[in-house]
């Protein structure tokens, strides 16, 4: 218990314009040993703010950390038994609550060394006793607005923020639909299902996120290069019908106009803006262009060997190779699982590095979960 009580000689002068007599009641909590103190003090504050009152501070941060939501300004005496004012700081101050709940020391004890500890810790304000009502209240009062409008202001960045997301999970949605629909339409124009792309990538997903191959990538670089794969063959809607689905063996002059999808499909993709602005984009200019690379330098179009080739992009080549030779194509009926990964691991269907057949391995059986419901046959 302080010595001094708080006086009453003035009075808060009507029409002083507050914006609290405006606005809905804000909670103060009033924190003193002495009843006659609390009183004088719930009489200053009560035409503004709902009040509740704490005699020590051992209840009064019992109340607050129970819902310190709930208060716009707490009025604390210094000495107190149980709990004095400047341990109740440090309590609040280790939960991280004098930034959500302004603190007024209220203190006969005027001392700077009192003075400077109580702002160190955290308190808004230090008021001397005996308290000048209307000083006092304009200085609460001014507080208080500040706190409320920062809240507000919090509240407004955090729903902007919210709708900003929304926004761009709109535009990542309707990008990705569109590439999606894209990649299946090119499915359908060579006489697919249109399921082959959504299988490319999920094996290309599957591979990165359960192999050493996707070591060092983030999960959104990895959700990146499976949607770019579904786009490894859009260049093929370049290519004339006679030949993309010709139902027998190419001649070499076909195979050479068949080859120009992967340049094609690099360069299509970059005639697209929206797709040019796009995170896929890198992964899927390069998975479009080099896909058809080999390991051993004899592939197309640039003749790339070995770890020229980026990782995603073996591993959408190794994708596409074991899912055209187990599902039935215009031009040759599916391969029996056994026989495909015979051709794979004998260098029938391409050359791949060691790496990336033993990854592919590991996972194949998980793999080929994913035909077990599916009709591969046209």
């Amino acid at each position: 218990m302080e010595g001094n009580t708080i006086s009453l000689e003035e009075n808060v002068p009507g029409g002083g314009g507050s914006m609290m007599t405006d606005q809905k009641k804000f909670t103060m909590l009033i924190v003193d040993d002495e009843i006659i103190n609390r009183e004088i003090l719930k009489d200053l504050f009560e035409e503004y703010y709902e009040i509740e009152t704490a005699a020590d501070g051992r209840e009064a941060v019992n109340k607050i950390l129970e819902a310190p939501e709930r208060y716009s300004a707490v009025l604390l005496d210094v000495i107190m038994p149980e709990m004095d004012g400047l341990e109740v700081l440090r309590r609040l101050r280790a939960k991280d609550l004098l930034s959500q709940v302004p603190v007024f020391l209220i203190t006969a004890e005027n001392t700077t060394e009192r003075i400077r500890e109580a702002y160190e810790l955290g308190a808004m304000d230090v008021i001397g006793k005996p308290v000048v009502p209307y000083i006092v209240h304009r200085r609460v009062e001014s507080v208080i607005e500040l706190f409320e409008a920062r809240k507000r202001l919090r509240s407004q960045v955090s729903w902007q923020k919210e709708k900003l997301l929304e926004s761009a999970l709109r535009i990542k949605e309707l990008n990705q639909g569109m590439i999606e629909a894209m990649a299946t339409a090119i499915e359908f124009r060579d006489v697919e299902s249109g399921d082959h792309v959504q299988r490319i990538r999920n094996i290309t997903e599957c591979m990165l996120l359960n192999t050493k191959l996707g070591e060092g990538m983030s999960r959104q670089d990895i959700e990146n290069i499976a949607l770019a794969s579904v786009m490894h063959d859009v260049g093929k809607i370049a290519i004339p019908d006679a030949i993309l689905n010709k139902p027998g063996r190419l001649t070499a002059e076909e195979f050479e106009i068949m080859k120009n999808h992967a340049a094609l499909g690099e360069q299509l993709l970059g005639s697209i803006p929206v797709l040019r602005q796009s995170r896929i984009y890198k992964y899927a200019c390069d998975i479009a262009r080099h896909h058809h690379e080999r390991w051993d330098g004899r592939g197309y179009p640039d003749g790339l060997k070995g770890n020229e080739i980026s990782i995603w992009t073996q591993i959408v080549s190794i994708a596409d190779v074991y899912d055209a030779l187990s599902c039935k194509r215009v031009y040759k009926d599916a391969f029996t699982r056994e026989r495909v990964l015979e051709m794979i691991r004998d260098g029938e269907c391409g050359a791949f590095s060691p790496q990336l057949l033993e990854a592919f391995f590991s996972v194949e059986e998980e793999i080929s979960r994913m035909y077990e419901s599916e009709t591969l046959s046209l």
